[in-house]
C-alpha cells in the first residue's frame, strides 16, 4: 500500500526533548521534569499504564518522539471542569479518548445493566467515567479553557463519526462531533493524521484550515472546493457497487492474445514517427466524495439507514476510498479518506519507543485487570480482512494488515524480560486482532488499491489472498530460541479458515505454543446466522478440529478447543438456536457467562439489527428481510440454549420446546436436552449455585474471563485493547483427569 511519506519526517519541535520516565500526569511530576507547561494533553478514560497495548501510552509516546511534552490526565472527576484544568493550559490541543473501550460497552452489559466493574481501572472499581465520555469529556476541556482545540479519537468516536445507531437509545444519533463539539475527529490508527496536525498546530496554522487530512473528519457546511460529489443512491444500486475505472490508465490491461488477428499498426522503422504522450487519466475516487442520506433522512427510513451503512463500508480502502460526506441540517460531516496504513518500519518504530511497559506508579499497588492480562503479550500486527459483519475492526483499524518485523518483535520480549516484574518467561501471545494475518495480503498491488470487497475470506478465499504462513512460522521459531524464554503461547483467536491453507502453521502451533486449549470462534453451527455474520461453515471447523487433534496426538499431547459463539446475532432463528444447543450437548460443552449479540456502532450486524434489512448486498424496497432476535425473552431464550447446562434457564427452554413441538427433546435420557421439571430440577438448581467442580457427564465447568471476551470482540471486536467486542461464549472439552482442564485459557487483547 502507498504510503505518503514518513511518519517520523518531521523536524523534531523541541530538538532537546528527553523521553520522561513516565507521562506526567500532575503538576509535580511536571516540575520534576522542567516543565512549564504541557504542549499537547491527552484526556482518557482508562488508567495510565505506559504499555503499547493501551491508546494514550502509544499516542503520547509517539507525539514526544517527536518533540511534544505530552501530558496524561487519566480518568478525571467529569462533574465540573476542575480536574481537566490539572496540568494547566495545553500549548497546542487537548487529545480526548473514552479509552481503549467504548464507553458505553465498558460500563452496561448487552442487557443494559450497569456493570459494577471496569478492567482498566484500579482495583476493578466501575464508574470512573461517565456515558459518551468522548461528549463529555471534550465540553469540559472547552470549559476549562474554551480557545484551545479539542481533537477527538479512539475507538468510541472512531464508531461514531457519521450518523449512527445506538443501541442504548435505541435510536439513530448524530455524529459525535455535533454532540461533543470538538473541532476535529481522528479515526482508525491515528498516528499518521495526528503527527500532521500536530505540527501544523506548532507552525501556527489554524485547527479550521486543516480540513482535508486523510483519517479526519470535520464539520462543514459545504463539501471541500474543487472536489466533486456523487450521489451514494448513483454508485450502490442494480444489486452491485459499480465498477471501478481502471486507475492506470489503460483499458487493456493484461497480456494480448497473441494467436489472434491484431490491430497493432506496424510502422516503417526507418520512417520517423510522432509520439502523442497522453497525460494519465486520473483515478475516479480522487476528489470525489459520496454524498450520504442526511441524518435526517436515515433516522426515519430504515431502508436509507442501511443503505448509507453499506456505502461507508464501501469506503474503507485507502487505496481508492472518497471522501463522505452528510448533512445534519444546515451543517454537513465531511469525512476524509483513511489514513494510510503504516509500512513495517513505522510499526517498528513505534512499537520500539521507551515504554516502561508498566502502570504509573502514583497506582500503587492497586491492579489494574486489562494490564495484568497483557503485560507479556505482544502486538505483532494490526487490522484484519475478516470482514465478520459483527466486528468494527474493518471500519478502525482498516483491511490492511499492518505488520511489524520479527527484528522488532525479538525486541519487545527482551524488554519484558527486563522490565516486567516477575516475568517468568512465558510469553502469553503474539498476535493482535487475529493470531494468524501476520505479513499476510492481497498478492496483487493493483487489486488492492483498487478492491471493495468486506472480506478477503467470505464466501470463499480470493485467489489474490496469500495465504503462506512461513512468516509467522519463522517468527514463533525465533520468539521460542530467545534465551531466558520457556514457553511462547498463543492467545488470540486462530482465524482457522486460513490456518486449514497452510498445514505447515497448524502443526508448529498445536506442537509449540498451544497451553492446553486453543481458541478460536465459529460463532454459530447454522447457514442462516452464519451468513449473516460472514463466517465459513462447520465443514471448514471440522477440518481444523481434525488436523489439531492429529497433531496433538502426534506431539504427544492432551489438548482441547476453545469455540466462542454468539447468540441472538441476527438472523438467528429458535430453531437455529436449538440445533446449536444439540450440537453443544452432543460434544460435551458447557459454557458459562454467556452474553448475547451486542450491537456496536457502525458493525455491520447492527445495521441488520436496527433496521431488519441485510445490508451486506444491495439494499432496495424489496430486499431481504432479517430476522431480529430482538425482544428480551426471545434474547434470554437464545443465551438459555448456549447454557442448556444451566437450571435456571430449563424452564425458558421447556416452554419454547413445547411451543416448537419438541417435546422430545424434554427428559432425563441423554439425548434430551433439558429434564422435565420436578425436584431433580431444583436440586440441579442448588448444585448449580455451589463452586465449579466436575460434573455427572464427566466435564470440569470453569469461568471465561468476562473482560477478556469484551476486549477480544470489543464493540464486535475493537482495535485492542480498543478490541471486539461482539460478546461471545466461552466452551471448554476438556477432559475430566485432565491437569489443563482447571486452568483457565488465557486471552489477549490488541490495540
Amino acid at each position: 500500500m502507498h504510503v505518503e511519506s514518513s511518519l517520523f519526517r518531521y523536524p523534531r519541535y523541541r530538538a532537546d526533548l528527553k523521553p520522561a520516565p513516565f507521562l506526567p500526569m500532575s503538576r509535580k511530576e511536571m516540575e520534576q521534569l522542567g516543565w512549564d507547561s504541557c504542549d499537547v494533553i491527552v484526556v482518557t478514560g482508562d488508567a495510565y499504564v505506559d504499555h503499547p497495548s493501551f491508546g494514550m501510552a502509544v499516542i503520547g509516546r509517539m507525539l514526544e518522539a517527536q518533540g511534544f511534552r505530552v501530558g496524561i490526565i487519566d480518568q478525571p472527576d467529569w462533574q465540573s471542569k476542575d480536574d481537566f484544568m490539572r496540568l494547566g493550559r495545553p500549548n497546542l490541543f487537548f487529545g480526548v479518548t473514552a479509552g481503549n473501550m467504548d464507553s458505553m460497552i465498558n460500563r452496561y452489559t448487552a442487557d443494559r445493566r450497569l456493570r459494577t466493574d471496569d478492567a482498566y481501572t484500579p482495583g476493578n472499581v466501575g464508574g470512573k467515567r461517565p456515558d459518551r465520555a468522548v461528549t463529555v469529556y471534550t465540553q469540559r476541556c472547552k470549559e476549562a479553557y474554551k480557545e484551545v482545540p479539542v481533537i477527538i479519537g479512539g475507538i468510541e468516536a472512531s464508531l461514531r463519526r457519521i450518523a449512527h445507531y445506538d443501541y442504548w437509545q435505541d435510536k439513530v444519533r448524530r455524529s459525535v462531533l455535533f454532540d461533543s463539539k470538538a473541532d476535529l475527529l481522528i479515526y482508525g490508527n491515528a498516528e499518521r493524521p495526528l503527527a500532521e496536525v500536530a505540527h501544523r498546530l506548532a507552525k501556527g496554522d489554524d485547527i479550521g484550515d486543516m480540513q482535508d487530512i486523510r483519517g479526519t473528519a470535520v464539520l462543514r457546511k459545504t463539501a471541500l472546493p474543487e472536489w466533486k460529489g456523487v450521489d451514494s443512491r448513483k454508485i450502490d444500486q442494480l444489486h452491485k457497487i459499480d465498477p471501478i475505472p481502471n486507475p492506470y490508465g489503460a483499458d487493456d490491461v493484461g497480456c494480448q492474445n497473441l494467436s489472434g488477428p491484431s490491430d497493432v499498426k506496424v510502422f516503417d522503422n526507418d520512417a520517423p514517427q510522432a509520439i502523442t504522450v497522453q497525460p494519465p487519466r486520473p483515478k475516479p475516487w480522487e476528489k470525489t466524495y459520496v454524498l450520504l442520506p442526511a441524518f435526517e433522512r436515515v433516522s426515519d427510513d430504515r431502508f436509507l439507514y442501511a443503505h448509507a451503512s453499506r456505502v461507508l463500508h464501501q469506503e474503507t480502502n485507502p487505496g481508492c476510498a472518497r471522501a463522505l460526506f452528510q448533512m445534519h441540517g444546515d451543517r454537513g460531516v465531511w469525512v476524509n479518506p483513511p489514513a494510510f496504513p503504516l509500512n513495517t518500519d513505522e510499526m517498528d518504530a513505534v512499537f520500539d519507543l521507551p515504554y516502561q511497559r508498566v502502570q504509573h506508579p502514583a497506582y500503587g499497588q492497586q491492579k489494574i485487570p486489562a494490564y495484568d492480562m497483557i503485560k507479556t503479550s505482544i502486538n505483532i500486527m494490526r487490522g484484519c480482512f475478516g470482514g465478520c459483519s459483527f466486528c468494527s475492526i474493518t471500519e478502525h483499524e482498516g483491511r490492511i494488515i499492518q505488520s511489524r518485523s520479527q527484528d522488532s518483535i525479538i525486541r519487545e520480549i527482551k524488554d519484558i524480560q527486563q522490565k516486567v516484574p516477575g516475568f517468568t518467561g512465558v510469553i502469553s501471545d503474539l498476535g493482535g486482532p487475529t493470531a494468524n494475518m501476520y505479513r499476510l495480503g492481497c498478492k496483487s498491488e493493483k487489486a488492492e488499491k483498487t478492491c471493495r470487497r468486506l472480506s478477503c475470506v467470505y464466501p470463499a478465499i480470493c485467489g489474490h489472498l496469500d495465504t503462506d504462513h512461513q512468516h509467522t512460522i519463522d517468527l514463533y521459531r525465533a520468539a521460542r530460541d530467545v534465551p531466558g524464554i520457556k514457553k511462547v503461547l498463543i492467545a488470540s483467536g486462530v482465524r482457522y479458515d486460513l490456518a486449514i491453507e497452510d498445514p505447515r502453521y497448524v502443526k508448529e502451533l498445536v506442537k509449540h505454543h498451544v497451553g492446553g486449549y486453543l481458541k478460536i470462534a465459529p460463532e454459530h453451527t447454522e447457514d442462516g446466522p452464519l451468513s449473516k455474520m460472514m463466517k465459513p461453515g462447520m465443514g471448514t471447523y471440522d477440518k481444523f478440529k481434525e488436523m489439531f487433534d492429529q497433531y496433538s496426538k502426534e506431539a504427544g499431547k492432551e489438548q482441547f478447543l476453545i469455540p466462542y459463539f454468539i447468540s441472538a446475532h441476527p438472523g438467528t432463528t429458535d430453531e437455529d438456536m436449538l440445533n446449536l444447543a444439540l450440537w453443544l450437548k452432543a460434544r460435551k460443552f458447557k459454557l458459562d457467562q454467556v452474553q448475547n449479540f451486542y450491537p456496536s456502532p457502525m458493525a455491520n450486524a447492527t445495521t441488520m439489527y436496527h433496521t431488519g434489512l441485510n445490508s451486506l448486498r444491495n439494499v432496495k424496497h424489496d430486499s431481504e428481510a432479517v430476522f431480529i432476535p430482538k425482544k428480551g425473552r426471545q434474547r434470554r431464550l437464545h443465551k438459555a440454549l448456549l447454557r442448556y447446562h444451566d437450571p435456571e434457564g430449563w424452564p425458558l427452554i421447556r416452554e419454547a420446546l413445547i411451543s416448537m413441538k419438541r417435546e422430545d427433546l424434554i427428559g432425563t435420557g441423554p439425548q434430551h436436552l433439558v429434564p422435565p421439571a420436578g425436584r431433580a430440577e431444583q436440586f440441579a438448581r442448588k448444585q448449580s449455585n455451589k463452586p465449579a467442580a466436575k460434573g455427572k457427564q464427566g466435564l470440569t465447568r470453569f469461568s471465561s474471563n468476562q473482560f477478556a471476551n469484551n476486549v477480544s470482540k470489543s464493540e464486535g471486536k475493537q482495535a485492542k485493547p480498543a478490541a471486539t467486542s461482539a460478546p461471545r461464549a466461552q466452551a471448554e472439552t476438556a477432559k475430566p483427569n485432565s491437569p489443563r482442564g482447571r486452568n483457565k485459557p488465557v486471552q489477549h487483547k490488541a490495540r
